[in-house]
């Protein structure tokens, strides 16, 4: 025969279900709020109030079983309380296309309170035509030979690799990069999307890569962590890069675009995700942002293909650069976040005639791949640029053998780590 409930654990049960009302704890005999605890873990109710309402009670047993179990407070608050300077922040535009007019005028709202970089393509004859009330610089093929010397090989800036050189002389923490061939997305709701908002908010708060929250990004409003996830976790890890997406044209290879010229991306999905450790992804350049201090040596333009062209489908530098930095983060500890922000991505290129060029690319991507998910960087690479050095080792070993390209890229990420460290320095001098 069932026995009855006693009067205590039908107390308990009250408490556990008005837990998120009560202030106080303290009064409570030892045994008791011992199994109200056991109880409320049981249950799936130990939210982080409910866990400090446990800690403030200062017992000795409910301390030392949280400490048994290894939940942890969360340090970080659910939103973040930082606020970024807009002169902590560069706009890095790669210029392939010499009238901007367009293209600034539909961005003036976003990019008027912030710091332009804008690299022209070395290769696009003439002067780039800037409409005024934004603060810039510009920064063409002869300051470029100024910086790295008009005779290198292994680094080139020319077509959608330029932008680099924007990373390469900014002296800010934070870097957002969109492309000259995209303007502003609108939203489910037909509001304006502010990407550079969006991408310091995804930067400023914390990425989770260890465990995957089912409710995307908790530390956006309106979520949190689900249950299970572990409260020694939760506090997470600095953001080094913030992936956002397209509407209209997708960033489809060329084969994919070929076979289906006529599909677009029309689906805007409301949510940023932390990608897990040891994932790797295909980062585009078309719209990033990322912290320079953390992963700015990273984002190099080592992979260049043969027939290299000026379309996005035609290039593969910002997918091995991504790869580099999603290792590298991996390593350190830092998070790659990817979703909003959106931006609407215009008509450009001949998937067909593209094809031809990027074939080669297509090929190389099932060796690259499996590099980069099988490399393992040692303890001692400590920074960014250990890692890029230590990689471009295994480039070379491994990679090499099977195509000339891979020797270049490897000779290219040495060279760019020594640039960076270079101009670095010069830009640390001016500043004293």
């Amino acid at each position: 025969m069932r026995k009855p409930p006693t009067l205590l654990s039908l107390t308990i049960d009250i408490a556990l279900l008005n837990l998120s009302h009560i202030s106080d704890l303290s009064f409570l005999p030892d045994h008791v709020l011992l199994e109200l605890f056991l109880r409320t873990l049981r249950a799936g109710k130990l939210t982080e109030k409910i866990l400090k309402l446990f800690v403030a009670t200062g017992k000795d047993e409910i301390l030392s079983l949280i400490s048994e179990l290894n939940i942890q407070l969360i340090l970080t608050p659910v939103l973040p309380t930082i606020n970024i300077r807009d002169d902590e922040v560069d706009i890095v535009i790669g210029a392939l296309h010499l009238d901007l007019t367009s293209f600034m005028e539909d961005w003036r709202a976003v990019f008027s309170r912030f710091h332009l970089i804008i690299v022209q393509d070395p290769d696009l004859k003439g002067d780039l035509k800037i409409p005024g009330g934004f603060s810039f610089d510009v920064y063409m093929k002869s300051d470029i030979e100024s910086v790295v010397g008009s005779s290198s090989s292994s680094v080139v800036f020319s077509g959608y690799s330029c932008r680099y050189f924007g990373y390469l002389v900014s002296h800010k923490k934070y870097i957002i990069s969109i492309d000259d061939d995209c303007i502003p997305a609108k939203d489910d709701k037909g509001e304006l999307i502010d990407a550079v908002a969006q991408h310091i908010t995804n930067l400023m708060t914390p990425a989770t890569p260890f465990f995957f929250n089912t409710l995307y990004d908790p530390f956006r409003k309106g979520t949190d962590f689900v249950r299970g996830y572990p409260f020694s976790l939760r506090s997470g890890v600095q953001c080094g890069l913030s992936c956002g997406l397209w509407l209209n044209l997708a960033d489809y290879d060329a084969p994919t675009q070929a076979l289906k010229p006529g599909q677009r991306n029309s689906r805007f999905v409301d949510a940023v995700l932390t990608v897990p450790a040891r994932a790797m992804l295909p980062v585009s350049g078309i719209n990033i942002g990322f912290d320079r201090e953390l992963v700015g040596p990273a984002m190099v333009p080592a992979f260049r293909l043969a027939k290299e062209g000026k379309f996005r489908w035609e290039t593969v530098e910002d997918i091995w650069s991504g790869m580099c930095v999603k290792v590298i983060c991996d390593h350190l500890g830092y998070g790659v976040k990817s979703g909003l922000p959106y931006v609407w991505r215009n008509e450009r290129g001949n998937a067909v005639e593209s094809l031809k060029k990027e074939w080669e690319g297509v090929k190389l991507m099932e060796e690259v791949v499996p590099f980069f998910q099988s490399m393992r960087l040692s303890q001692g690479a400590v920074t960014a640029e250990d890692c890029v050095i230590e990689m471009a080792a295994a480039v070379k070993e491994r990679l090499e053998p099977l195509d000339p390209v891979f020797a270049r890229a490897s000779e290219a990420m040495v060279e760019w780590v020594k640039l960076w460290k270079v101009v670095t320095s010069r830009l640390s001098n001016s500043a004293a």
